[in-house]
């Protein structure tokens, strides 16, 4: 028994794992040996290649590949027409399925519409990808990362809002009241 929604357009292929509640929408396409965790949402026009890994609560917006060699931990968040690439030089006369690199999201972290995330790249649990940015390496936990290429320019809360540290180096969240240490340019969340 289907424990997920398809749309009657979505083609899902024999051999991939879809978790509970997950939502897929319009002209997507699920490929063999990938895994979808619980209540992801895969928007219009999606590829999910195979052996790529989405957790939990994955929300993937319009026009994504997400292609072989990329993981996502829950919570992860990919805007609309952002790109995941997996080969570094890519040439259309030369077989590289062999040299496809890994990319790795952390838990919570957010990709915003159109960025590029170049392959061999990973993105630190709760880091925040700004609209537009190319990354070319890669991204610490609860970085803010701005441009082309990339460069950081703060640090983000688990709910989404700027952090500004003080002279102990502490941050307060605006939204939630958590608390931030910034120690050795590493930010961790104060229990």
């Amino acid at each position: 028994m289907k424990n997920f929604f398809a749309h009657e357009t979505a083609v899902i292929d024999e051999g991939c794992t879809i978790g509970e509640g997950t939502k897929i929408w319009h002209f997507s396409h699920i490929m063999p040996g990938c895994t979808l965790g619980e209540k992801c949402n895969i928007g219009q026009n999606v590829v999910v290649s195979p052996g790529v890994v989405l957790g939990k609560n994955v929300k993937v917006q319009n026009n994504v590949s997400i292609y072989e060699g990329v993981t996502c931990d829950d919570d992860v968040f990919l805007g609309p027409s952002m790109v995941f690439t997996n080969v570094i030089n890519p040439r259309s006369a030369v077989n590289r399925k062999n040299e496809y690199l890994k990319t790795h999201v952390g838990q919570g972290a957010s990709i915003g519409a159109n960025a590029t995330i170049v392959c061999g790249h990973d993105i630190g649990k709760f880091a925040f990808i700004g609209a537009g940015a190319v990354v070319t390496k890669h991204v610490p936990d609860y970085a803010l990362v701005v441009g082309n290429p990339a460069r950081q320019v703060g640090w983000m809360s688990e709910y989404g809002s700027k952090l500004i540290f003080d002279a102990r180096g502490v941050a307060k969240c605006e939204e939630s009241g958590e608390e931030y240490q910034l120690e050795n340019n590493t930010v961790s969340k104060i229990k």
